[in-house]
């Protein structure tokens, strides 16, 4: 009984390390630094983000920015991927990963949002291969912390992962506060879970920020990188 509880609990803190990683990589790199260009992040940081992404969510880069960018051409109008306005903050929470997907595998999205963010030789030799570094990804872990630990682990951050990011998308644009005049909210409890991202409310009205907290009371953990 003691080694089950404890091969759970290796698992659960492994996740929410792994989880915290892609969720910080994500804010800083994808969302602030690529997708807005609101920072610069330089080799070996780039890279260190770029190899995180990879091993830990499969994301390509271009895909994402593509699928954010228009988000923000089309914020809760016809034409936005993920809109909880025009389709339910629990229909987005429920198939955000979904829409992502369809959103991000249309050429015309990535040609016209992404045309900034070309392949190079990075992206052709790894980060281009998303379940390749997924399949590396899950593998580390189960060495690094036992096979079924490894793998209980991989299942929890997965879901983590998903459900913090859809609920930026969802309840980011339903339940919280609007200092702004715009259809996102601010959610602080979602910015920890989020390193930031909660945040959407500021977001929104001021996308090429780098920071997302503009009160003292706000906290922004993806700001303090």
């Amino acid at each position: 009984m003691s080694t089950f509880l404890s091969t759970i609990g290796i698992s659960v803190l492994a996740a929410i390390a792994i989880t915290t990683a892609a969720n910080l990589c994500t804010t800083v790199y994808l969302h602030r630094a690529l997708s807005h260009r609101a920072l610069s992040v330089r080799f070996p940081a780039a890279f260190l983000f770029r190899a995180i992404i990879w091993l830990t969510t499969g994301i390509k880069p271009k895909e994402w920015v593509a699928v954010h960018r228009k988000h923000h051409a089309y914020t809760d109008v016809d034409g936005d991927p993920h809109s909880p306005v025009l389709l339910g903050w629990w229909t987005v929470q429920k198939r955000n990963v979904l829409l992502y997907r369809e959103a991000a595998q249309d050429p015309a999205n990535i040609a016209k949002y992404a045309k900034d963010i070309p392949d190079d030789k990075w992206d052709r030799t790894f980060f281009g291969h998303q379940k390749t570094g997924l399949i590396l990804g899950i593998a580390i872990i189960m060495v690094a912390i036992g096979p079924v630990a490894g793998l209980l682990a991989a299942f929890l951050h997965a879901n983590f992962y998903l459900a913090a990011n859809a609920a930026v998308n969802a309840l980011g644009h339903h339940f919280g506060r609007r200092p702004y005049a715009n259809n996102a909210t601010n959610l602080q409890w979602l910015a920890f879970c989020t390193m930031g991202e909660g945040l959407h409310n500021n977001h929104h009205a001021a996308p090429s920020s780098p920071r997302l907290s503009h009160k003292w009371h706000q906290i922004d953990p993806g700001w303090w990188v």
